[in-house]
């Protein structure tokens, strides 16, 4: 049974990771509940100082990431279609097979998505895109150093305790 929920929860961790940079799934609390899996084996002792610290993490930055993207945009004097385009521009640039598709693909949703706010002013949708792609950079780097953080915890813990949970 250790061994199953040492699994689950490194896959859990991993789709953390994936999660930061695919606005589908909630990174860091993902990454979390992958430590929250390996905590509940046998093998590792229980830690209410990590698992809460780490808890409390996750969840500032999940409430994070719904203002910091914002913040950025308002900045630049952005528009919601801005937010949503960048978004967008990000998800359809995972899936084309260019090199860095999502980043380039996230400012263009944005730029798309200011010209559809005021298709007039180039000048001002430019600077709105520019400061969507800012907040949803800052954003994703947040996301992905979280749950990069929580891979460190789950593979130490993992290389303490993983004699005792591959032992049958």
């Amino acid at each position: 049974m250790d061994l199953l929920l040492t699994l689950l929860g490194l896959l859990l961790v991993i789709l953390g990771i994936a999660g930061s940079v695919l606005p589908v799934l909630p990174g860091p609390i993902t990454g979390w509940f992958g430590l929250l899996l390996l905590f509940l084996t046998s093998a590792v002792p229980m830690n209410y100082y990590i698992l809460g610290i780490t808890f409390f993490v996750a969840l500032l930055i999940l409430i994070l990431d719904y203002i910091i993207p914002g913040l950025g945009a308002k900045k630049f004097g952005g528009s919601k279609k801005g937010s949503t385009g960048a978004t967008l521009g990000l998800i359809i640039g995972l899936i084309l097979p260019i090199p860095l598709g999502f980043v380039i693909g996230a400012f263009v949703g944005a730029l798309i998505g200011e010209l559809m706010h005021d298709p007039r002013d180039i000048k001002r949708a430019l600077k709105s895109a520019f400061g969507s792609f800012v907040g949803f950079l800052a954003s994703t780097t947040m996301k992905l150093f979280t749950s990069l953080i929580f891979l460190v915890f789950f593979v130490y813990e993992l290389i303490e305790y993983g004699s005792q949970i591959m032992s049958f």
